[in-house]
């Protein structure tokens, strides 16, 4: 039964602490980051990509990302994009993100998903223009 009394105790105290740092603000719940290598054509899904296939672009810039979220209809000010922050799955190559505002009742996922959209209509644009 000891056992049982320190699992319990813990999960409490796990509980008090994830409960203050949220107080204090260590943990930012009124914004979404979309990190570059969620849209990456090149990179494979246990690397980090998040959008399908068809949906995902070769080599995004983080002014195409921003371009596609403010398409989207999402806010961010400038501090909010980094270019230069590494993606935690992959440490060794430089990524970078953009922090938008979360919607009330708007998921991550669907906040990806129609940033995703946004991300390919503007890059098939600008595909067959560049080629002319």
């Amino acid at each position: 039964m000891p056992d049982l009394r320190q699992a319990r105790n813990s999960l409490q105290f796990i509980k008090k602490i994830s409960s203050s740092f949220r107080r204090i603000g260590l943990k930012d719940y009124d914004h979404v980051i979309l990190w570059l290598d969620y849209f990456n054509k090149n990179l494979k899904r246990r690397q980090g990509r998040k959008v399908h296939h068809d949906k995902a672009v070769f080599d995004p810039t983080v002014q195409d990302l921003a371009e596609a979220a403010k398409a989207a209809g999402f806010v961010f000010a400038d501090p909010e994009i980094n270019s230069d922050a590494k993606f935690p799955r992959r440490s060794f190559a430089r990524s970078g993100y953009v922090m938008v505002a979360k919607k009330e009742g708007i998921k991550k996922s669907q906040v990806i998903r129609e940033v995703a959209d946004k991300l390919s209509q503007r890059k098939k644009q600008k595909g067959p223009a560049a080629k002319k």
